[in-house]
């Protein structure tokens, strides 16, 4: 990995936690694997950026003052920035996330978070297209089932395996949390 990348923590909000609003979801492993990659990063000294998604949709639970656009637990402490959107893309909120990272030097991402093919997988994309070499953490990340035009359910596995195949090699990597780790070196003084 490079000497400084950025951990972009997408939309971990406590409106998610919510089934009977947004459906099945998958990955149980979720919280844990979010929490291991923050401890990770604050550990090696790398910087950290939270996103959260204030929706400008009336009666959205993500809506700014709503008990569920909060942060999740999980997401604690004090990150190097804080990005708020109204759109799928981290890279279309504010503060400028593609401007901050340049400015600091960091030429490369691990994308982690809520919505696996929604926020993150548009998060990833648009990270790519930017020049930002980047990571995806699919056990990072979760989603819910999908209907799709045809009326048939997609589940929240198989749109996380779609997300994978469609992200990997083409925009960067798809790896796990413990690679990820793993592969993180201490941040040069």
């Amino acid at each position: 990995m490079a000497d400084r990348i950025a951990l972009v923590v997408v939309d971990v909000q406590r409106a998610f936690d919510d089934a009977a609003y947004w459906g099945p979801r998958n990955n149980p492993d979720f919280d844990r694997n979010v929490g291991a990659l923050i401890e990770a990063w604050r550990e090696h000294g790398q910087p950290l950026v939270f996103v959260r998604h204030d929706s400008v949709e009336e009666g959205s639970p993500l809506r700014a003052g709503q008990p569920g656009n909060e942060l999740k637990d999980v997401v604690g402490g004090r990150p190097d920035l804080v990005v708020t959107k109204h759109v799928n893309s981290a890279f279309h909120g504010e503060p400028d996330l593609a401007a901050w990272l340049r400015e600091n030097g960091i030429e490369d991402v691990v994308i982690c978070g809520i919505q696996t093919n929604m926020c993150c997988e548009t998060t990833a994309r648009v990270a790519a297209n930017l020049g930002f070499g980047m990571r995806f953490a699919i056990d990072a990340t979760h989603t819910f089932d999908l209907v799709a035009p045809d009326g048939a359910t997609l589940s929240a596995d198989e749109l996380a395996r779609v997300t994978a195949a469609n992200l990997h090699a083409e925009f960067g990597r798809v790896q796990k949390t413990a690679e990820l780790i793993a592969e993180l070196a201490p941040a040069r003084v």
